[in-house]
Protein backbone atom coordinates (compact mmCIF):
# COMPACT_ATOMS: atom_id res chain seq x y z
CA UNK A 1 0.00 0.00 0.00
CA UNK A 2 1.40 3.40 -1.01
CA UNK A 3 1.79 6.20 1.52
CA UNK A 4 -0.88 8.90 1.66
CA UNK A 5 1.02 11.52 3.66
CA UNK A 6 4.51 12.47 2.52
CA UNK A 7 7.44 14.70 3.56
CA UNK A 8 7.11 18.27 2.31
CA UNK A 9 8.73 19.38 -0.94
CA UNK A 10 11.18 21.43 1.13
CA UNK A 11 12.32 18.31 2.98
CA UNK A 12 12.71 16.34 -0.25
CA UNK A 13 14.73 19.15 -1.86
CA UNK A 14 16.99 19.41 1.21
CA UNK A 15 17.43 15.63 1.22
CA UNK A 16 18.32 15.61 -2.49
CA UNK A 17 20.81 18.42 -1.89
CA UNK A 18 22.38 16.59 1.06
CA UNK A 19 21.67 19.47 3.45
CA UNK A 20 19.36 17.74 5.94
CA UNK A 21 20.49 16.92 9.46
CA UNK A 22 21.19 13.22 10.04
CA UNK A 23 18.00 12.47 11.99
CA UNK A 24 15.68 14.08 9.43
CA UNK A 25 17.63 12.47 6.58
CA UNK A 26 17.13 9.08 8.24
CA UNK A 27 13.37 9.59 8.37
CA UNK A 28 13.19 10.75 4.74
CA UNK A 29 15.37 7.84 3.57
CA UNK A 30 13.15 5.41 5.47
CA UNK A 31 10.07 6.91 3.83
CA UNK A 32 11.69 6.74 0.38
CA UNK A 33 12.26 3.01 0.86
CA UNK A 34 8.46 2.60 1.02
CA UNK A 35 7.30 5.35 -1.34
CA UNK A 36 7.94 5.12 -5.12
CA UNK A 37 6.39 8.55 -5.67
CA UNK A 38 8.85 10.34 -3.40
CA UNK A 39 11.79 8.28 -4.70
CA UNK A 40 10.98 9.50 -8.20
CA UNK A 41 10.70 13.10 -6.97
CA UNK A 42 14.09 12.97 -5.23
CA UNK A 43 15.66 11.46 -8.37
CA UNK A 44 14.20 14.36 -10.37
CA UNK A 45 15.58 16.87 -7.86
CA UNK A 46 19.04 15.30 -7.98
CA UNK A 47 19.03 15.28 -11.79
CA UNK A 48 17.98 18.93 -11.89
CA UNK A 49 20.67 19.86 -9.38
CA UNK A 50 23.33 18.08 -11.43
CA UNK A 51 22.24 19.90 -14.58
CA UNK A 52 22.41 23.26 -12.79
CA UNK A 53 25.97 22.54 -11.61
CA UNK A 54 27.04 21.63 -15.16
CA UNK A 55 25.71 24.99 -16.39
CA UNK A 56 27.76 27.00 -13.90
CA UNK A 57 30.73 28.90 -15.37
CA UNK A 58 34.15 27.47 -14.43
CA UNK A 59 35.72 29.10 -11.40
CA UNK A 60 39.31 30.33 -11.31
CA UNK A 61 41.54 28.32 -8.99
CA UNK A 62 43.80 30.03 -6.51
CA UNK A 63 47.54 30.00 -6.99
CA UNK A 64 47.98 27.47 -4.18
CA UNK A 65 45.20 25.08 -5.33
CA UNK A 66 47.57 22.48 -6.83
CA UNK A 67 49.84 22.53 -3.79
CA UNK A 68 46.82 22.06 -1.50
CA UNK A 69 45.61 19.01 -3.45
CA UNK A 70 49.08 17.45 -3.49
CA UNK A 71 49.40 17.99 0.26
CA UNK A 72 46.11 16.19 0.83
CA UNK A 73 47.32 13.23 -1.22
CA UNK A 74 50.19 12.82 1.23
CA UNK A 75 47.85 12.55 4.23
CA UNK A 76 47.10 9.07 5.62
CA UNK A 77 43.60 7.81 4.73
CA UNK A 78 40.86 8.37 7.28
CA UNK A 79 39.91 5.22 9.18
CA UNK A 80 36.61 3.74 7.98
CA UNK A 81 33.59 4.38 10.16
CA UNK A 82 32.67 1.32 12.20
CA UNK A 83 29.63 -0.38 10.72
CA UNK A 84 27.03 -1.80 13.01
CA UNK A 85 26.28 -5.49 12.57
CA UNK A 86 23.30 -6.27 10.38
CA UNK A 87 20.15 -6.68 12.42
CA UNK A 88 17.49 -9.12 11.34
CA UNK A 89 14.36 -6.96 11.38
CA UNK A 90 12.88 -7.76 7.98
CA UNK A 91 9.79 -5.61 8.51
CA UNK A 92 11.86 -2.44 8.79
CA UNK A 93 13.20 -0.50 5.77
CA UNK A 94 16.94 -0.94 5.17
CA UNK A 95 17.97 2.68 5.98
CA UNK A 96 16.51 2.30 9.47
CA UNK A 97 17.90 -1.19 10.08
CA UNK A 98 21.42 0.22 9.71
CA UNK A 99 20.82 2.34 12.82
CA UNK A 100 19.62 -0.48 15.06
CA UNK A 101 22.29 -1.89 17.39
CA UNK A 102 20.25 -5.02 18.16
CA UNK A 103 17.07 -6.93 17.41
CA UNK A 104 13.87 -5.01 18.17
CA UNK A 105 13.09 -6.81 21.41
CA UNK A 106 16.70 -6.48 22.59
CA UNK A 107 16.74 -2.70 22.19
CA UNK A 108 16.90 -0.61 25.40
CA UNK A 109 13.22 0.36 25.41
CA UNK A 110 12.35 3.03 27.98
CA UNK A 111 8.82 3.34 29.36
CA UNK A 112 7.31 6.80 28.90
CA UNK A 113 3.74 6.05 30.00
CA UNK A 114 1.40 3.09 30.23
CA UNK A 115 1.69 1.23 26.92
CA UNK A 116 4.22 3.68 25.41
CA UNK A 117 7.97 3.05 25.04
CA UNK A 118 10.84 4.70 23.20
CA UNK A 119 14.40 4.05 22.07
CA UNK A 120 16.62 6.99 21.10
CA UNK A 121 18.60 6.08 17.97
CA UNK A 122 20.63 9.25 17.53
CA UNK A 123 20.86 12.78 18.84
CA UNK A 124 22.97 15.68 17.62
CA UNK A 125 22.67 19.45 18.02
CA UNK A 126 19.34 19.08 19.78
CA UNK A 127 17.74 17.04 16.98
CA UNK A 128 16.70 13.54 17.99
CA UNK A 129 15.50 10.43 16.18
CA UNK A 130 13.74 7.73 18.17
CA UNK A 131 11.54 4.71 17.82
CA UNK A 132 8.17 4.94 19.54
CA UNK A 133 6.15 1.82 20.35
CA UNK A 134 2.53 2.45 21.32
CA UNK A 135 0.19 -0.33 22.38
CA UNK A 136 -2.96 -1.05 20.39
CA UNK A 137 -5.69 1.46 21.21
CA UNK A 138 -3.43 3.52 23.49
CA UNK A 139 -3.76 7.32 23.38
CA UNK A 140 -0.58 9.36 23.65
CA UNK A 141 -1.05 11.91 26.48
CA UNK A 142 -2.05 15.34 25.18
CA UNK A 143 1.04 17.41 24.43
CA UNK A 144 2.40 20.38 22.54
CA UNK A 145 5.73 20.91 20.80
CA UNK A 146 8.71 23.12 21.44
CA UNK A 147 9.58 22.91 17.74
CA UNK A 148 8.94 20.64 14.76
CA UNK A 149 8.10 16.94 14.94
CA UNK A 150 8.09 14.41 12.09
CA UNK A 151 6.51 11.02 12.75
CA UNK A 152 6.59 8.13 10.28
CA UNK A 153 4.54 4.97 10.75
CA UNK A 154 6.52 1.73 10.46
CA UNK A 155 3.88 -0.71 11.69
CA UNK A 156 0.21 -0.43 12.55
CA UNK A 157 -1.23 3.07 12.47
CA UNK A 158 -2.71 5.92 14.47
CA UNK A 159 -5.45 8.53 14.27
CA UNK A 160 -4.80 12.22 14.86
CA UNK A 161 -6.79 15.39 14.19
CA UNK A 162 -9.35 13.49 12.13
CA UNK A 163 -6.74 11.79 9.91
CA UNK A 164 -5.62 8.18 9.84
CA UNK A 165 -1.92 7.39 9.35
CA UNK A 166 -0.70 3.98 8.17
CA UNK A 167 2.62 2.34 7.28
CA UNK A 168 4.84 4.74 5.33
CA UNK A 169 2.84 7.87 6.17
CA UNK A 170 4.59 10.92 7.62
CA UNK A 171 2.79 13.26 10.04
CA UNK A 172 4.11 16.74 10.78
CA UNK A 173 3.52 18.85 13.89
CA UNK A 174 4.67 22.33 14.87
CA UNK A 175 4.50 24.69 17.84
CA UNK A 176 0.84 25.49 17.19
CA UNK A 177 -0.38 21.90 17.44
CA UNK A 178 -1.61 20.38 20.69
CA UNK A 179 -2.84 16.83 20.19
CA UNK A 180 -3.30 13.32 21.53
CA UNK A 181 -2.76 10.70 18.78
CA UNK A 182 -4.41 7.31 19.32
CA UNK A 183 -2.92 4.03 18.08
CA UNK A 184 -5.17 1.79 16.02
CA UNK A 185 -6.90 -0.95 17.99
CA UNK A 186 -5.81 -3.69 15.59
CA UNK A 187 -2.10 -3.85 16.51
CA UNK A 188 0.84 -2.15 18.19
CA UNK A 189 1.92 1.06 16.46
CA UNK A 190 5.63 1.46 15.76
CA UNK A 191 6.87 4.87 14.61
CA UNK A 192 10.09 6.69 13.81
CA UNK A 193 9.91 10.21 15.26
CA UNK A 194 12.26 13.16 14.76
CA UNK A 195 12.08 16.25 16.99
CA UNK A 196 14.19 19.39 17.23
CA UNK A 197 12.86 20.39 20.67
CA UNK A 198 11.25 18.59 23.62
CA UNK A 199 7.55 17.71 23.70
CA UNK A 200 5.49 19.28 26.47
CA UNK A 201 2.62 17.50 28.21
CA UNK A 202 -0.33 19.79 28.87
CA UNK A 203 -2.32 20.47 32.02
CA UNK A 204 -1.36 20.23 35.67
CA UNK A 205 0.16 16.78 35.23
CA UNK A 206 2.40 18.15 32.50
CA UNK A 207 3.62 20.96 34.73
CA UNK A 208 4.57 18.40 37.36
CA UNK A 209 6.22 15.75 35.21
CA UNK A 210 7.67 17.58 32.18
CA UNK A 211 10.99 18.31 33.95
CA UNK A 212 11.46 14.59 34.61
CA UNK A 213 10.40 13.11 31.26
CA UNK A 214 12.82 12.40 28.43
CA UNK A 215 10.62 13.77 25.65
Amino acid sequence: MSATFHPTDELLVAYGAGSLDEASALLVATHLALCPRCRAEVARIETLGGAMIEDLPPADLGADALASVLARLDLPPSPPKPRRPAVGSPGLPAPLRDYLPAEMEALPWKRLAAGIEQVVLLQARGIRARLLRIGAGIAVPEHGHGGMELTMVLQGGFADQGQGYARGDVAMADRQLVHSPVADRSETCLCLAVTDAPLKLTGLVGLLVNPFLDL
